[in-house]
C-alpha cells in the first residue's frame, strides 16, 4: 500500500485545522491483518489546544439560532449521503463489518443528523404561574458548554453521529476522541463537516492514546459534559474522575441481552430476527442478543429453525460480495470468545454448528471465528451472564414465565432485553417486568433517530436519540422575576 494511501487520512481537526503529528497509530485491517492507515498519537497537548478552540467557538456557537446551527447539520448529512460509498468502504476496511452493513451504517448516521438538526430547533423553555402577585417565573434550556465525546469502534460512523449531532444543535462546541481501532472514518465524517463552513473550533478531533487524551477531558473545567460509549469497567472509571468537578455524563456501557421465546410465538420469525441481531457486525453490537431463553416445549424446534439459519451465513471480508458476518476487531476478541465456547463445552455445552476460529484461506491473518450456536447451555456457565462481543448464540431452556424473568433480570447489566410472544397480557407483564432500559417485542431492532437509546443499571445513564438525546448537552436555568411598580 503507497504511503499516500496510508496517510490518507493521518490528521486531526483542531480549530477547523488539519493537524499531523511525528507519532503515529497504525490502523489494521481486520480481515487480512494488514496495515491500512496511520494517524496521528495525539496527546494531551492536542487535546488541550482542541479544548481551548472548542472554549473559544462556544460562546457565538451557541447564541447562533438554532435554524442557523440547523443548517450546518442539514448540509453534513446530505454531504455524508453523496460520498456514503466511499465512506462504507473505508468503514469495512478498517472495522470489517460487510459493506451491507457499513452502507446502513452511513444512511442511519446521515438520518440521526438531520433529525437532530430539527430537533435542535424545539429546545423550549416554560412558563410557570408564579406565587405572589407581579412574579414572573421562567425556565430556559441553555447548552452545557464544551462537551467531550469519546466513541467506540464497533458502530464508529453511527457514534459519531449520535454524539455530535445533538451536542452541535443543542449549541454545544465538541472535541470528539474516536477509537483508536477505526478512526479513519471518523475523521473522514469530521471533513465533510469542515466542508460545510461550520465556524472554526465549534468541532474538533483528537486522534490517539484513551487514557491520556480523556484525563485532559476530565481535568479540563472548560469541558463541562462528557459522553462515552465503551465498557462498563472504563464507564465506571469516567464517572470516579467525572465526580471531581461534576461533570455532566452520558455513559453507554455494556449489556447482557436476554430474548424470551414464548410458545406462542411464530417461530420462523423469531428465529429470522435472532440471527439477524445476533450475528449483526460479528456479535459485536452492545444491543445484541447475548443469551436466548427458549421455552421448553419449543426449544427443540426453535434452536434447529436457528442453526439452519446460522449455517447458511456467508463468512469472509466485509467487502466480497455476499458477506454476511465480517471478522472480530481484533485477535484479543477471537480468543476471548474461544475461552468462552471452551469453558460452556467443558461444563457441558453442546456446539451446534461453529465453535472454532477461522484462519486458513481468504482468512488467514485475519480475525474470523465461525458463527456458532450453543445447546445444553446453563445458567451456571460464564458465557450466560458474561458480554460475548462475538457471534456465538447459547440456547438456554426455561419452565415459566417467573422463572425466566428472575434468570433474565439476575445481571448488574440493564441495557436491551427481547421478547416474542403474541399473549398481549405477557407482554405487558414482561415489559414492565425487566429491569432494562430498552425491550423490544416481536422484533429485534431499537436504534432509531427519535427514540431514547440506553441502559439502567451498570449498562449506563443518559439516552442517545429522542428529545431525551438533546436533554444530555442541556441545561436547565429557572429565572424569577418581579415586575416593577
Amino acid at each position: 500500500m503507497t504511503n499516500d494511501r496510508l496517510d490518507a487520512w493521518n490528521y486531526c481537526w483542531i480549530n477547523g485545522e488539519k493537524h499531523t503529528l511525528p507519532q503515529i497509530i497504525h490502523v489494521i485491517n481486520p480481515a487480512t491483518g494488514e496495515t491500512i492507515g496511520r494517524v496521528p498519537r495525539g496527546g494531551a497537548a492536542e487535546t488541550e489546544r482542541a479544548i481551548e478552540a472548542a472554549s473559544q467557538a462556544f460562546p457565538k456557537w451557541s447564541k447562533l439560532p438554532a435554524k442557523a446551527r440547523a443548517g450546518y447539520l442539514l448540509d453534513w448529512a446530505d454531504r455524508i449521503s453523496r460520498d456514503r460509498q466511499a465512506l462504507a468502504e473505508l468503514l469495512t476496511m478498517e472495522q470489517g463489518k460487510p459493506l451491507a452493513e457499513a452502507l446502513d451504517e452511513i444512511e442511519g448516521s446521515a438520518d440521526f443528523i438531520r433529525w437532530y438538526a430539527e430537533e435542535g430547533k424545539r429546545a423550549y423553555g416554560e412558563i410557570i404561574p408564579g406565587s405572589r402577585e407581579k412574579q414572573r417565573i421562567s425556565v430556559l434550556r441553555q447548552p452545557v458548554g464544551v462537551a467531550g465525546l469519546i466513541t467506540p469502534w464497533n458502530y464508529p460512523a453511527a457514534m459519531v453521529a449520535r454524539k455530535v449531532s445533538p451536542a452541535l444543535a443543542a449549541g454545544c462546541s465538541v472535541v470528539l476522541k474516536p477509537a483508536r481501532q477505526t478512526p479513519q472514518i471518523a475523521i473522514a465524517l469530521f471533513a465533510h463537516l469542515m466542508e460545510t463552513g461550520i465556524p472554526r473550533g465549534v468541532a474538533n478531533l483528537v486522534t490517539g492514546d484513551a487514557g491520556v487524551i480523556g484525563e485532559a477531558l476530565l481535568s479540563d473545567r472548560r469541558v463541562r459534559k462528557i459522553s462515552f460509549t465503551g465498557s462498563t469497567e472504563v464507564g465506571k472509571q469516567l464517572m470516579r474522575r467525572a465526580a471531581d468537578q461534576v461533570k455532566r455524563l452520558s455513559l453507554e456501557l455494556g449489556g447482557n441481552a436476554p430474548v424470551i421465546v414464548f410458545p406462542d410465538a411464530d417461530l420462523d420469525e423469531a428465529a429470522e430476527k435472532i440471527v439477524s441481531n445476533k450475528f449483526e457486525n460479528g456479535g459485536q453490537m452492545c444491543n445484541g442478543i447475548n443469551v436466548i431463553y427458549a421455552h421448553q416445549e419449543v426449544a427443540d424446534l426453535l434452536t434447529e429453525k436457528i442453526v439452519s439459519r446460522v449455517r447458511e451465513l456467508q463468512i469472509g471480508p466485509g467487502t466480497e460480495p455476499g458477506v454476511q458476518v465480517g471478522p472480530l476487531i481484533d485477535m484479543a476478541a477471537v480468543q476471548k470468545v474461544e475461552e468462552l465456547v471452551k469453558a460452556a463445552r467443558e461444563k457441558g455445552a453442546r456446539v451446534l454448528t461453529g465453535g472454532y476460529r477461522l484462519a486458513a484461506g481468504e482468512r488467514q491473518g485475519g480475525s474470523f471465528f465461525a458463527p456458532t450456536v450453543l445447546a445444553h447451555v446453563t445458567r451456571e456457565m460464564s458465557i450466560a451472564h458474561e458480554e460475548i462481543f462475538g457471534p456465538v448464540a447459547p440456547v438456554i431452556r426455561f419452565s415459566g414465565e417467573e422463572e425466566v424473568l428472575r434468570w433474565a433480570n439476575d445481571t448488574p447489566y440493564g441495557l436491551a432485553a427481547y421478547v416474542f410472544t403474541r399473549d398481549l397480557g405477557r407482554v405487558y407483564r414482561m415489559s414492565e417486568g425487566l429491569e432494562f432500559g430498552m425491550v423490544a417485542v416481536n422484533g429485534t431492532s431499537l436504534s432509531v433517530p427519535q427514540a431514547p437509546f440506553g441502559g439502567i443499571k451498570e449498562s449506563g445513564t443518559g439516552r442517545e436519540g429522542g428529545r431525551h438525546g438533546l436533554d444530555e448537552y442541556l441545561e436547565t436555568k429557572y429565572v424569577t422575576m418581579m415586575l416593577p411598580d
